[in-house]
């Protein structure tokens, strides 16, 4: 069988992503520059969005899921006074309004939109209707219904009000909320019409400003790396498991964590270091550990522990050990 192209790469960045390009083209971007086989990124930001894109390579993007249902965080600028058909700049304006909400009429619209809501995604976005993306039929003149979803925003608050026609906002949010409709109905909710003029996301998941890059500081340029440096890579990846940092250790043996590879599961009164707290049933996950090294997630069901998602196989201990499931520790019970 012939040899993935590129070079297996685990691990890692964390970019600060610029204005213009879409998340997939610095996806493509970072992936030829690092030479790797297998790259994706963990939350889209639109083009005209900046700051944290986390992008996994190898095994890391086994983990992406666990990042793109965490917390995220956003500053964005509302401008009032014209509605667009992207919800932001880039769009062409649908209406207008000579209205401007005072800063007690846009906080007072806050906890209404605050919590468990249900929220009406941009027409310009990604979702697909009737196998078609909602961009692409909106570009094509007919832009579709789109029924409101269910979204989780934690927190909103008013941080500056630069004139009367802006106003900026800190957010911190769950998985699949849009700031652009966001803000839309931020404007609507005070009895006037605005859209998105600047966006950026400054945390998600374990992953903030501090561990982000810009690409000027990324080395995109192979062909002047000389021989001695041809296999350097172009910035340092933070370790695969950084992304489960969020969620609790579980230490195992080796025994136990080759069963847990293997797909076998576990009586939680049989670990070895017991659980600190034995969910029944649930979604609650463990960072199964052998040391200080992370093997994969694991989580109780039908009273049991099995593996949730591994980021090891059975290679990870050795040749040896391929025919271990067969031994009766490891059969279910």
């Amino acid at each position: 069988m012939a040899r993935k192209r590129g070079r297996e790469i685990d691990g890692w960045l964390i970019l600060d992503k610029p204005l213009g390009p879409t998340s997939t083209d610095m996806v493509n971007k970072l992936r030829w520059a690092f030479d790797a086989q297998k790259a994706g990124h963990a939350g889209t930001l639109d083009p005209l969005a900046s700051g944290i894109l986390p992008i996994a390579f190898g095994k890391s993007t086994r983990t992406i899921p666990y990042i793109m249902d965490a917390t995220k965080h956003y500053q964005f600028t509302l401008t009032m006074g014209e509605s667009r058909t992207t919800d932001d700049l880039e769009g062409e304006v649908l209406a207008t309004s000579s209205y401007r909400p005072t800063d007690e009429e846009l906080r007072a619209s806050l906890p209404a939109l605050t919590g468990d809501v249900m929220q009406v995604p941009p027409v310009f976005s990604a979702l697909r209707i009737g196998g078609q993306r909602a961009y692409d039929l909106a570009r094509s003149g007919r832009p579709p219904e789109l029924p409101p979803r269910p979204a989780r925003i934690d927190s909103i608050t008013l941080v500056a009000r630069p004139d009367a026609d802006t106003a900026i906002f800190e957010v911190q949010s769950g998985k699949g909320v849009y700031m652009r409709s966001l803000a839309r109905d931020i404007a609507l909710a005070c009895g006037t019409v605005g859209h998105i003029s600047v966006l950026r996301r400054t945390k998600c998941g374990p992953f903030d400003l501090s561990h982000a890059l810009t690409i000027d500081q990324i080395a995109l340029d192979k062909s002047a790396q000389t021989v001695d440096k041809a296999d350097a890579l172009p910035a340092p990846l933070l370790d695969v498991a950084t992304a489960l940092v969020d969620i609790p250790a579980l230490a195992v043996t080796e025994a136990e964590g080759r069963i847990l590879i293997w797909g076998q599961s576990l009586d939680p009164a049989d670990l070895t270091y017991p659980l600190p707290a034995v969910p029944q049933e649930g979604d609650q996950l463990w960072r199964a550990m052998i040391g200080e090294h992370v093997i994969g997630l694991c989580q109780i069901r039908d009273g049991r522990l099995r593996a949730a998602r591994m980021l090891e196989n059975h290679e990870f201990f050795g040749e040896h050990d391929v025919d271990y499931c067969r031994t009766p520790h490891g059969s279910d019970r």
